[in-house]
């Protein structure tokens, strides 16, 4: 009896392992991310003797994240439907500029955000249209939108070089925390980070417990039990380990909230509404998709626009972070929102990518950046690593997509 017990318990192990080992090699490409960013957390750690996972740096990691996540939501959309925007960069610092030139001529904050994002909109309608109607490649629509935007940047802060933003309400975009409710006021935490930090891990195994089910109910493939539990709880640990961490240190900042916003938006939209099935089967085949009857002109016209949104959102939590806006600003933000949206599994080929995905993407690029400045690492030398992982993401992506049409 107790052998076949033994034998049985051997046979579930080596089941959940060959399990687990067959869920990586099928899932390897959304699991990579993960594992990369594992990794880079494991070795600065390491090299900066905790100092890189520290409540105040891992904070200033969120808000330094968040214009290039926004920036990499609106590129993922581009990527998908095969096509690229140089100019997001210079569109994001111009628009950031504009926003602290009204501000320092006394405009309310309520009305320069929604002008500025007006203004995002309008930048992305002028290069989708030459997109879309005048057939300008978007390679060489945005490469000169580029060049037009950097010389509008010099232009705005010529004067002074430099522009000063005062107001505390838009400061708060990028440096600021939520409140916290009037029961916390003793307490050594953040309350109301603590409930959010409950409440998403509660929706989070709600919503995973009734996919399972409707996976069920269609006799879909789906994970054991002991792996489907496993997930979760490691999911829910994840989740409050970070929760903690914020509430310990002064809460949930702005930024993570607005870039939450936007993902949960963008996130709907691509997963569930005609629109977001329109971009991927145009991204999948453009011509079978006319074919069909999708308005690719259309579609392609609305992305860029959103690009555009992102551009001006991106720019103003810049803006925000820096508390000015500099002839600099913008250099180099599209390379790393290209880079995030590829790293977070957007194909070269077009047609595949999740914004989710492209978050974690550009937390890769962002704990780099922040980890290697950390170190003291050479300017210099952050770019050929944030180049050599950016090659390696391309590289696997192909590689993958050979092995898995093979």
């Amino acid at each position: 009896m107790k052998t076949e017990k033994t034998t049985t318990s051997r046979q579930g192990k080596e089941g959940l392992a060959a399990e687990v080992a067959s869920l990586l090699v099928k899932n390897i490409r959304d699991y990579a991310m993960y594992i990369a960013l594992a990794v880079i957390f494991l070795i600065f750690s390491i090299a900066t003797n905790g100092l890189f996972v520290s409540s105040r740096n891992l904070i200033n990691l969120v808000n330094q994240t968040g214009y290039v996540a926004v920036l990499a939501i609106g590129m993922t959309l581009i990527l998908i439907i095969k096509h690229i925007d140089l100019s997001i960069g210079f569109v994001a610092g111009f628009l950031g500029a504009v926003a602290a030139i009204l501000l320092m001529n006394g405009w309310n904050v309520w009305i320069v955000i929604p002008v500025v994002l007006l203004c995002g909109v309008l930048v992305g309608v002028y290069q989708g249209f030459l997109v879309t109607k005048i057939k300008v490649p978007a390679f060489v629509t945005t490469l000169a939108g580029m060049f037009m935007f950097r010389g509008l940047l010099s232009m705005v802060t010529a004067g002074t070089g430099t522009i000063i933003v005062r107001d505390r309400t838009f400061l708060q975009l990028s440096n600021g925390y939520i409140p916290d409710l009037p029961w916390g006021a003793n307490l050594d935490f953040h309350l109301l980070t603590l409930i959010v930090g409950i409440g998403l891990v509660f929706a989070m195994i709600y919503s995973q417990v009734k996919h399972r089910q409707s996976l069920k109910r269609y006799d879909f493939e789906t994970t054991s039990m002991s792996i489907f539990v496993i997930k979760q709880a490691a999911l829910s640990i994840l989740i409050m380990v970070v929760t903690w961490i914020m509430a310990t240190y002064r809460g949930i900042p702005w930024t993570a909230v607005i870039v939450s916003v936007v993902l949960l938006i963008y996130n709907f939209m691509l997963t569930k509404t005609r629109f977001g099935r329109h971009i991927y089967a145009i991204g999948g085949n453009a011509e079978a998709a006319e074919l069909s009857g999708i308005k690719v002109n259309r579609v392609t016209f609305l992305v860029f626009a959103s690009m555009g949104l992102m551009a001006a959102l991106g720019g103003m939590l810049y803006t925000s972070r820096l508390a000015s806006a500099t002839p600099t600003a913008g250099l180099g933000f599209e390379l790393d929102a290209i880079a995030s949206s590829y790293i977070g599994g957007v194909s070269v080929g077009g047609g595949v990518g999740r914004v989710t995905n492209t978050i974690v993407g550009a937390l890769v690029i962002m704990s780099l950046t922040n980890g290697m400045n950390l170190l003291g690492v050479d300017i210099s030398f952050q770019y050929v690593v944030k180049g050599a992982i950016f090659i390696l993401a391309v590289a696997f992506d192909v590689f993958t997509r050979k092995r898995g049409n093979a």
